[in-house]
């Protein structure tokens, strides 16, 4: 029996969440009504997703040990993930973030940096890590050491999940390792530099042979080109307070569908729904749902239809 159902390698940062009315225009001055400091990044939050939902998870990444490291750390630990291999670097502060986050809308401005002592070099990569666990997620920050993560799953029959929401150099040698390809809605128009994004997954997905080749459309829901078919799952309405993190939770949701032996459909309508009830919280991680929510919002069926995308597939 595998130790683990989901390994995820990849980012964890700590944000501070800036509130504020509204955004100021360009160049202008306005009051903020909050300052928290909160735990996210993308891998990490979406193997807290995972864990919350009942998987047994472990989290692979380096981590800062200044008090923003700490702050991730005491996090991860009270999540009840695996951090066997989790490095804590030496004289390194932890990936931070600046959230501006506009209280009339719930949507975010991200300022972020990733100092490079915290890279995960490929020869930290190890198949103890992989082979341990059904499933395996990643971004496609350290593409080296993400490169070898995925091809040691690959050659042990563990389908691989990626995040990723721009270009990252040698990202070409990731993707041919990749089962589930979950992107931003930028991405395939920016690597395949053909401004029609269904026509881009397409080439994606033809060009490395993905089996799922998806995109998020943040406020619109997900579509998905899966066995030759699109398949569009609107985003589901909620009282949104903070969209950040939305888009990690919706990659936990997604593990959790794919291990669950769903069809696409469910997977997006899961994946949605929890990316959702995160929004009605403040933080990356502040409204992660249980199994049940989630099913509930998927039976109110109160959803946001993307009428070009609903007409087109």
């Amino acid at each position: 029996m595998l130790e683990f159902d989901v390994v995820g390698i990849g980012l964890n940062a700590t944000d501070t969440l800036i509130i504020v009315p509204h955004f100021p225009s360009y160049a202008g001055k306005g009051p903020f009504s909050q300052e928290i400091l909160s735990p996210g990044g993308q891998v990490a939050s979406a193997m807290v997703t995972c864990a919350r939902l009942g998987l047994r998870t472990r989290y692979v990444g380096t981590i800062g040990d200044d008090d923003r490291g700490r702050v991730q750390i005491e996090s991860l630990l009270g999540s009840g993930i695996n951090l066997d291999f989790v490095q804590q670097r030496t004289g390194c502060p932890n990936q931070s973030a600046y959230i501006i986050i506009d209280q009339s809308t719930g949507e975010r401005t991200v300022f972020w940096q990733r100092p490079d002592c915290l890279r995960l070099r490929p020869e930290e990569i190890t198949e103890e890590m992989i082979t341990s666990a059904r499933l395996l997620h990643i971004d496609g920050h350290d593409t080296p050491a993400m490169e070898k993560a995925a091809r040691i799953a690959r050659e042990n029959g563990i389908p691989v999940t990626v995040d990723v929401d721009t270009i990252y150099k040698g990202f070409e040698r990731v993707l041919p390792y990749v089962d589930y390809l979950v992107a931003s809605s930028e991405f395939p128009i920016q690597w395949t530099h053909q401004s029609d994004p269904l026509k881009a997954l397409e080439l994606i997905q033809e060009e490395y042979g993905i089996r799922c080749a998806a995109m998020t459309l943040g406020a619109h829901g997900a579509l998905a080109l899966y066995e030759g078919k699109f398949h569009y799952s609107p985003a589901f309405v909620v009282n949104c307070v903070d969209t950040t993190g939305a888009g990690d939770v919706f990659h936990g949701g997604f593990c959790y569908g794919v291990l669950a032996g769903w069809g696409i459909d469910q997977i997006l309508d899961f994946s949605n729904a929890m990316g959702a009830l995160n929004c009605t919280a403040i933080g990356a991680r502040g409204g992660i749902a249980t199994l049940d929510k989630a099913e509930k919002l998927m039976a109110r069926a109160d959803r946001r239809i993307m009428q070009e995308v609903q007409r087109r597939i």
